[in-house]
């Protein structure tokens, strides 16, 4: 769960580890570690004198982004594309639009292929409760050893 957005969460000015960056937002180190390298961070994230990396809200957002994305099923070449042309600055918003209406129509027809998928498992529900209710449950439809069937699944 992401934390950042809670007004009492302050950032230091010298940023966040990334094992605090990592509980803020929910993701594990190797995670965080991997979107970097992949390409999906949209500015280079800070790094002390000795190399280890510094969060700063910026990329604490940014990898909420991430994480909404790939959670709604966008791969991650698609993320990589859209941290591309984010990072490449104003100009390109009709593409960025392209790219998220894209996702979101795929997310759309997702969304409807569960809720049918729903549909269907609330009738099985309804079936075995009312099956059971009367009593005859011993009537749902089951494999027999003698690969005859029962009456209707």
């Amino acid at each position: 769960m992401l934390e950042v957005n809670k007004p009492s969460d302050e950032i230091p000015a010298g940023g966040l580890s990334i094992a605090e960056a990592a509980r803020r937002t929910g993701v594990s180190v190797h995670t965080l570690r991997y979107y970097e390298r992949a390409g999906l961070v949209v500015t280079p994230v800070d790094r002390t004198h000795g190399g280890r990396r510094r969060y700063r809200r910026l990329d604490l957002k940014w990898i909420k982004v991430c994480t909404g994305l790939r959670a709604t099923g966008m791969p991650i070449r698609g993320i990589r594309r859209y941290a591309e042309l984010v990072a490449a600055g104003s100009g390109n918003e009709d593409d960025r639009l392209d790219l998220l209406e894209a996702h979101r129509d795929q997310v759309l027809a997702r969304i409807a292929e569960l809720r049918e998928n729903l549909r269907v498992i609330d009738h099985k529900i309804d079936v075995y409760r009312g099956r059971l209710e009367a009593g005859d449950a011993d009537r749902l439809w089951a494999p027999v050893p003698d690969g005859t069937e029962r009456a209707g699944p």
